[in-house]
């Protein structure tokens, strides 16, 4: 039996989350959310991070809302999207660093490239927005959140709640904005961190 497939563009805007189908859908993430149901491990930085990559393959995908929280109390809704096995060709991490006394900074971190893709088990990311042309393999979409299996360890949102599911994922011109990133493993090949000022100070995109 031939995988079925879906295919689109993605971008995700706080708690809109890929693929929905319903506003309803919609409704129930924002609710978990809402009342605190869904938090994240650890509480994040004030701003979000940047990542770009050419192209993105997954084994093991799954997705559900999320709450990304600061150690102030401050809270951001985020859709949850965690990969069991992935690879990144051409990385990008850019943090924005700026500050008044030392004017523009903007940290960045190259790896993955020469066709040698920087790898990670278990990724879990609290996404803001995604962008890139996306195709799944053997998608479920509206599965209890509570019941997802397929996108690693710890892959699961709330009972009662809007999650969906693959078996693969594949993303081109991965473009996103990232409140954390948490993995099992991650390896950078060719890892390249730069701290760059001034008019050299750009980000990923």
């Amino acid at each position: 039996m031939q995988a079925k497939q879906a295919k689109g563009h993605v971008r995700w805007r706080r708690a809109a989350a890929l693929a929905i189908p319903t506003a309803a859908a919609t409704g129930l993430m924002v609710l978990g959310m809402s009342n605190g149901a869904i938090a994240a491990s650890f509480s994040v930085s004030g701003g979000t991070f940047k990542v770009a990559a050419d192209r993105l393959e997954g084994d093991g995908f799954a997705q559900y809302g999320g709450i990304a929280s600061e150690q102030s109390g401050a809270k951001h809704p985020t859709a949850v999207s965690a990969i069991r096995d992935a690879e990144l060709y051409n990385l990008c991490q850019s943090v924005d660093a700026s500050n008044p006394l030392t004017g523009r900074v903007i940290l960045t971190i190259n790896a993955g490239g020469g066709g040698n893709p920087a790898t990670a088990t278990n990724l879990v990311l609290d996404v803001d927005e995604l962008r890139g042309d996306t195709t799944f393999t053997n998608i479920e979409i509206g599965r209890d959140a509570s019941t997802l299996n397929k996108g690693g360890e710890s892959a699961k949102g709330q009972a009662g709640l809007f999650g969906q599911q693959a078996d693969h994922v594949t993303i081109l011109g991965l473009k996103q904005v990232a409140w954390s990133t948490t993995a099992g493993t991650f390896a950078l090949t060719g890892l390249r961190l730069k701290v760059n000022t001034g008019a050299d100070a750009k980000e990923c995109f």
